[in-house]
């Protein structure tokens, strides 16, 4: 019996050191597309204005939006 231990012992710790460099592996492997990409394809700012629309708003005009989602919600609410 302590021969059959000795051996799932040595196996469990095969296993162990097999998924330890597996994961190993992985983490640099993953660290290493990411350096690459962040090198290669920079991400390009966002414009966060459309084209062709103002950001002039009359103050009337939001006042009238406000008033409208206040009295739909008050409704369907």
């Amino acid at each position: 019996m302590t021969e059959e231990m000795a051996s799932g012992i040595e196996l469990m710790f095969v296993g162990m050191g097999i998924v330890f460099l597996f994961l190993t592996m992985l983490v640099f492997a993953i660290n290493l597309m990411s350096a690459l990409v962040q090198r290669y394809l920079p991400e390009t700012p966002v414009s966060k204005t459309v084209p062709g629309i103002t950001t002039d708003i009359d103050k009337s005009v939001v006042a009238a939006i406000t008033g409208a989602v206040h009295q739909y919600r008050k409704k369907h609410h």
